[in-house]
């Protein structure tokens, strides 16, 4: 079936009992059971809840995907994942990663053992070099918050595999109506959940999404054990969000691609970043891998000074952290999602003072084309 029609139907069908065409909130801790080793699928809402997997089957359904398996947050996805591994293993992770993903590995995950690798993955060579047989995991985020780098993930599953590493893939920016690492020879792909997926800014989550049956056990293992599960409220409300995915994902995009081209040639911009633009240098890849331009626009007015003063005189766009809700945002990496990265990383890989990120939402383009103006008359 097309996307939007498994936006609405995927992994659901009406409640059995009542004939409820929306899935019910299961708001329970406990299910009785009818016996001693005898209960009906479900036993402690921390091992199953059916909001949860109602969830879990929709966005498995539109990332083709086999297996879908929620978590509390996108980093505690991000965190389930690497708990495959163990003391040892080396894992090589895209540079230009969310700040999360980052202090996850340098701040907790390393002193327990695990080796990470930081690399430009947009280069195949470098990806070659740096992939070794001691790498068991290759975790790609595509494109990178917040300098929309775009990697070929095709390319770098298909030389991963022969080393015998697993390809992950962050696939929060584009959603899967944009994009579907599986089909590109992914092991893995995860979503911040509380970003497009919901698309409201009002619930924290995350989802994997695996083809493997063993790997898909070896999560739930992890779900189960380590307990970071969404509640069925939260679920509710990701699920209520992705049956509009398609309908606000083209309006992300189309009002992204528009300020993206009002911005380009700005006087007030150095720098520009928008894989949309025929002068991104993955501009030909994404046009290849995905099926859009996603709605997050990034660019560098030059100073810390100067970007104050954009950040202190938008109206319409909200100066907040996260992305990907119907309201337009407005973020300041360096001091805000990329905060605990050291400034002398941030430099190298180009998150300056003056960088600034758009997360473009479903206003009228024209409203927000103005707010810009005005915030960037210096």
């Amino acid at each position: 079936m097309g996307f939007s029609t498994d936006a609405v139907h995927g992994g659901q069908s009406a409640e059995p009992v009542t004939g409820a065409v929306m899935m019910p909130i299961f708001q329970t801790s406990t299910f009785k059971q009818d016996g001693l080793g005898r209960h009906r699928g479900y036993e402690y809402a921390r091992t199953q809840n059916p909001t949860r997997e109602a969830f879990e089957r929709n966005i498995a359904v539109l990332e083709g995907g086999a297996h879908g398996v929620a978590f509390a947050s996108g980093m505690s996805a991000i965190a389930a994942v690497m708990y495959l591994f163990k003391e040892g293993d080396e894992i090589v992770i895209t540079e230009n990663v969310y700040g999360g993903t980052y202090r996850l590995a340098e701040s907790v995950l390393k002193q327990y053992g695990l080796r990470f690798k930081f690399i430009d993955t947009t280069d195949i060579e470098t990806v070659k070099a740096n992939v070794t047989p001691s790498t068991k995991l290759v975790f790609i985020e595509t494109p990178t918050n917040p300098l929309l780098h775009v990697t070929d993930v095709q390319a770098v599953a298909t030389f991963s595999h022969t080393l015998n590493a697993l390809v992950a893939v962050d696939n929060t920016f584009m959603s899967p109506y944009f994009q579907n690492p599986l089909a590109l020879g992914a092991d893995i792909v995860l979503h911040s959940s509380t970003k497009y997926l919901n698309g409201h800014s009002d619930m924290v989550g995350g989802v994997v999404v695996v083809n493997d049956s063993p790997l898909a056990e070896q999560l739930r293992f992890v779900q189960n054990a380590v307990g970071a599960v969404p509640g069925p409220f939260d679920c509710y409300l990701a699920l209520r969000g992705t049956k509009t995915l398609a309908l606000r994902m083209k309006q992300h995009e189309a009002n992204a691609r528009h300020l993206a081209a009002y911005l380009r040639g700005h006087r007030a911009l150095e720098r520009l970043y928008y894989p949309g633009l025929d002068s991104h240098p993955q501009h030909e890849l994404t046009k290849k891998q995905s099926r859009g331009f996603g709605g997050i626009v990034t660019f560098d007015v030059g100073s810390l000074e100067r970007a104050k003063h954009v950040l202190e005189n938008v109206s319409l766009f909200t100066l907040a952290e996260s992305l990907g809700g119907v309201e337009s945002l407005i973020c300041h990496p360096a001091s805000m999602t990329h905060a605990s990265v050291p400034k002398e990383e941030r430099v190298r890989i180009g998150i300056t003072d003056g960088l600034i990120r758009l997360s473009v939402g479903i206003e009228d383009v024209e409203d927000l084309e103005k707010d810009l103006a005005h915030a960037l008359e210096f």
